[in-house]
């Protein structure tokens, strides 16, 4: 067995969305621009138990916008407050936040 970056990379994005249940969060880790290179890495999560998503907050003000948009507060990790709430399917949230997840080949 042979172990890349990629290899590495590809886990622990894995991990990190098991672990968080945002993609946007995975997305930007990553660093990829277009939200479908992101979305590989949920296939290997288990979808049919209680799902839930995680947000960080470091700013008073994005605390705010987590308890405005429904979410608890979880624990606090190196400074950072952790969030969550329970969720549908990543899909339909960011189908609702506007994303394409079908993008057209750019000519």
């Amino acid at each position: 067995m042979c172990i890349t970056f990629h290899t590495f990379r590809h886990w622990k994005a894995t991990v990190e969305y098991a672990k968080t249940k945002d993609i946007l969060h995975v997305m930007r880790a990553l660093g990829h621009r277009n939200i479908n290179n992101t979305l590989i890495y949920t296939h290997l999560v288990n979808f049919k138990e209680d799902e839930y998503v995680a947000k960080v907050a470091r700013t008073e003000e994005e605390i705010c916008e987590l308890v405005e948009a429904g979410f608890e507060y979880a624990c606090e990790h190196n400074g950072a407050k952790i969030f969550t709430k329970r969720s549908k399917s990543v899909r339909v949230q960011l189908k609702r936040a506007g994303w394409d997840l079908n993008p057209r080949p750019q000519a």
